[in-house]
């Protein structure tokens, strides 16, 4: 099998699926999407206004994943510049390089390397306590073109005791295979979304978001093999998909520097999916340049209807997509920012850096190899520097 052969999309996606409390398999996520909010930490997200508008700032980032046979890198700009204190504007670059060599691969494929790049544009407009916001994005690969264009409403209310937000995503994309030029096809994307932010107190602050989502089209990989009593068959995945999502989050300042969060997502879908995710973070200032964040994520899923990992029937769908089967992962994470002053005497600098280590474990996806259950650890790490003017 030739060398551009694949049996699954990257597998470093699941790590941010899992890291970032999204367990829509399939879709491509960016570290970059979390850039803005590793920025500030607990303490800072629990004193802003909704309808605030950023600073003018400069983003420059470097990732690293590496996990499960998988490493991917590369860096990441953000930009945002304000016009007349009504209109923010951002732009944005991102670039995945993946070397892949995941189960997926090297026990039906070979592995292959590729490289991923995604540009961004952004708005928000400010009119009294609401803040309008427009978003789009367009990533390439060599096999995979993705398009997406996103508008978000947020109203402040009860004297901005209260903010209510509305948005929604529309993405296409656009799906080839490597040595296949006959192959094409493509899958459309809806999601539509609703928050609610409550202050309940000069130190606590909590909120509850809802999803809906809503996929139609190709939604498996064109590499990507299933197994009937042994046999390799090619994967068949439903050409519709849709989900719900719930997640509360209460935010708390303990009073003396520091502060705490607690999260709780449940999701669901019609492919019979039910997932799972708590977590518990803790975050302190050191003196006036540190401030210190650290988390710990438990993630827990059950299987599609028609994952099977060795079925004994051939059905009308089937996957062994193990992002479609039962795993759980926990995850330790930690960030620190570090403000290393003012430069020109206008721009403030910090320096920044975040790890997380996640174990993945697999109860019904087997590794052929060895013939036990499949398990792997992941690590990504981000450095970035942030000028703020």
């Amino acid at each position: 099998m030739c060398a551009k052969a694949r049996a699954a999309r990257p597998a470093c996606r699941e790590v941010v699926v899992a890291a970032t409390d999204n367990t829509k398999a399939g879709v491509r996520w960016g570290l970059l999407r979390h850039l803005p909010a590793l920025l500030g930490g607990v303490l800072a997200a629990s004193g802003a206004r909704a309808v605030d508008l950023p600073e003018d700032s400069g983003e420059a980032l470097f990732h690293s994943y590496n996990g499960g046979g998988v490493s991917a890198n590369g860096p990441a700009l953000l930009v945002r510049k304000q016009l007349a204190d009504k209109v923010s504007l951002s732009a944005s670059y991102y670039v995945d390089a993946v070397s892949n060599a995941s189960i997926d691969v090297v026990t039906t494929a070979s592995p292959y390397s590729e490289q991923r790049t995604e540009y961004g544009l952004g708005a928000e407009y400010v009119y009294r306590d609401a803040k309008l916001s427009l978003t789009t994005t367009s990533s390439k690969e060599g096999d995979y073109t993705a398009n997406s264009v996103g508008f978000d409403i947020t109203q402040d209310t009860f004297g901005g005791m209260t903010s209510v937000s509305l948005g929604f995503t529309r993405s296409n994309d656009q799906i080839s295979k490597q040595g296949a030029p006959e192959f094409a096809d493509e899958a459309a994307h809806w999601q539509y979304r609703l928050g609610v932010t409550q202050v309940l107190s000069p130190r606590w602050v909590m909120s509850a978001n809802a999803e809906a989502l809503a996929d139609d089209g190709f939604l498996g990989s064109p590499y990507r093999v299933a197994r009937v009593f042994g046999a390799v068959v090619p994967e068949r995945t439903p050409r519709t998909r849709s989900a719900r999502a719930v997640k509360f989050r209460l935010i708390g300042d303990l009073g003396t520097r520091d502060a705490v969060h607690v999260d709780y997502r449940y999701f669901w879908d019609t492919w019979d999916i039910k997932a799972h995710t708590a977590a518990l973070g803790y975050s302190r200032y050191f003196g006036e340049q540190w401030l210190a964040d650290t988390s710990l994520r438990f993630y827990r899923q059950d299987k599609a209807l028609f994952y099977s990992d060795n079925a004994t029937t051939e059905t009308t769908y089937l996957s062994r997509n193990r992002q479609l089967s039962t795993f759980d992962s926990i995850g330790l994470g930690a960030k620190v920012a570090y403000k290393l002053g003012r430069v020109a005497g206008t721009s403030v600098l910090k320096l920044n850096a975040a790890y997380e280590y996640t174990r993945f474990k697999f109860s019904d996806f087997t590794d052929i190899r060895t013939g036990q259950p499949y398990a792997y650890n992941a690590n990504v790490l981000q450095v970035y520097l942030t000028a703020t003017f």
